[in-house]
């Protein structure tokens, strides 16, 4: 079914970098690409890899070096010199999880056991927030757009000060949440008057039209509702944003996915499901007033859930999705001239990752073509019931027990069979894992290869592994 093409207004591509932030030579390729795909910015997510200084210069990574400040700076400069503008995104309330686990932080959590949300009562909490938006926006000269976060403030409204604030008649958590964030927007106008100010919309949904009219917030902010999901709900969504406009706040956003949103360790994207998230906001956009004006579309990636979960798809596997989206954007559907786009400017056959072929040998066309490759084989066999499920298998069970291993009471005859086919696939799999290593130790840090390959690697190996060890313990006692 074909609907209007996605209306004017900016196509955003959502750079997460609070995990696997590519090599600078890396976000350069990929920058050129969106570039090609159509993309006009980027919505740059920084957390830990942005050269804070000073007394903010704790926030920065040590898993690997944060970017440097020319890197940062070079960054903007191509992107600029492809026509694509950068935002940075400073989350200012929840999702502080990079900040607030420091320890000299941890007396500006709203609660102790909750480290993504900021205390909005302690002034140096404020200030620890502003300081981060100068710095950043120092580093982005020319910097029009500003995006402040604001989603997801788990346990607003259960610290003790918050309590007491809550205690005065007449006082909600929601005018809690909507005090912080208008002393920040507000600041933020104060220190750059010109900054056009965006913020997620979740934490705002459920507030009445009275209550968003007196926030405080209209003029201010431009909301951006996300939902990333393949069933979107059209008319609750339509709802939402009507409501935001009949407040005041007509300049709006979306934001939809083409990564990151299926589940917390996904490990390849499904371009179907992104498709479809896609052509429900493509209902979105074709059922809202004329008095809605949508300010653009922001497809989220994101590489983590937030900054102490882990890993979700790199970037190379998604890009097929990507181009999908971003066609189905344009041309109001995935048709048959779409596919073809994204089919022969890729140099694939399909455009889902499982099942692609590669027409083209170069990397040029698709950056992180062969990674791609590498791991959808990888991710495969690690799948596989044989490999996945080995100490489920018949001979494990009923000749190599745990009670059996215990007492190294074993046939040997049959557990070593279970060693040969333990240690094959063990060697299958180091094999696979090493050109996965070596391959994307050219697009990402070292410890982006360490992380994913304990993630996604060792839980299937080290069983194998333990096995083989045991074994050959067990031979020992039984083999002359």
């Amino acid at each position: 079914m074909s609907y209007p093409p996605w209306p004017k207004g900016k196509k955003l591509v959502h750079l997460d970098l609070k995990g696997a932030p590519p090599r600078v030579e890396y976000l350069h390729r990929l920058i050129e690409l969106f570039s090609e795909l159509g993309v006009d910015g980027l919505l740059v997510e920084y957390e830990d890899v942005f050269p804070y200084d000073g007394e903010l210069k704790l926030l920065q990574a040590t898993a690997q070096p944060a970017y440097s400040r020319d890197e940062v700076l070079s960054m903007q400069e191509f992107a600029r010199s492809k026509g694509i503008e950068v935002i940075p995104l400073v989350q200012t309330f929840g999702h502080m999880e990079f900040v607030l686990k420091h320890r000299s932080m941890w007396h500006l959590r709203e609660m102790a056991h909750c480290v993504g949300t900021l205390n909005p009562h302690r002034e140096e909490g404020v200030k620890v927030v502003m300081e981060m938006l100068r710095q950043v926006v120092e580093l982005h000269p020319g910097l029009s757009t500003l995006h402040i976060g604001a989603d997801e403030v788990y346990m607003l409204g259960e610290g003790e000060e918050s309590k007491l604030w809550l205690a005065s008649p007449g006082r909600t958590v929601e005018q809690l949440f909507l005090s912080h964030v208008t002393k920040v927007a507000r600041a933020v106008k104060e220190a750059w008057p010109h900054m056009t100010i965006i913020m997620w919309d979740d934490m705002m949904r459920d507030m009445s039209l009275d209550t968003l009219k007196a926030s405080g917030l209209v003029g201010l902010v431009q909301p951006m509702l996300w939902d990333y999901t393949p069933n979107l709900d059209v008319s609750k969504t339509v709802s939402l944003l009507e409501k935001y406009c009949s407040a005041g706040m007509a300049d709006l956003w979306a934001a939809s996915s083409f990564k990151g949103s299926t589940s917390v360790y996904t490990c390849v994207t499904s371009t179907q499901r992104h498709l479809d998230n896609h052509l429900q906001w493509l209902k979105v956009a074709a059922s809202l007033s004329p008095a809605v004006n949508m300010k653009g579309i922001a497809i989220t990636g994101w590489q983590r859930y937030d900054h102490l979960s882990v890993l979700c798809e790199l970037i190379p596997v998604a890009i097929p999705s990507l181009a999908v989206c971003l066609q189905t954007l344009l041309h109001g559907q995935f048709s048959a001239e779409a596919q073809s786009k994204v089919t022969g400017k890729l140099g694939i056959s399909s455009v889902e990752v499982e099942t692609m072929e590669m027409t083209c040998v170069a990397d040029t066309v698709f950056p992180g073509r062969r990674l791609t490759e590498l791991i959808v084989e990888l991710n495969a066999l690690l799948n596989s019931e044989d490999i996945r499920f080995f100490e489920n298998s018949m001979f494990v069970r009923g000749w190599f027990s745990p009670y059996q291993r215990q007492r190294k009471t074993v046939t040997p005859l049959i557990t070593m069979q279970v060693h040969n086919q333990a240690s094959l696939y063990l060697a299958t799999l180091q094999q696979k894992v090493e050109a996965v290593r070596e391959e994307m130790a050219k697009l990402y840090p070292d410890s982006t290869v360490q992380e994913w390959i304990e993630e996604h690697v060792s839980p299937v190996t080290a069983p194998l592994q333990r096995i083989t060890e045991d074994v050959a313990a067990c031979l020992k006692e039984m083999v002359p």
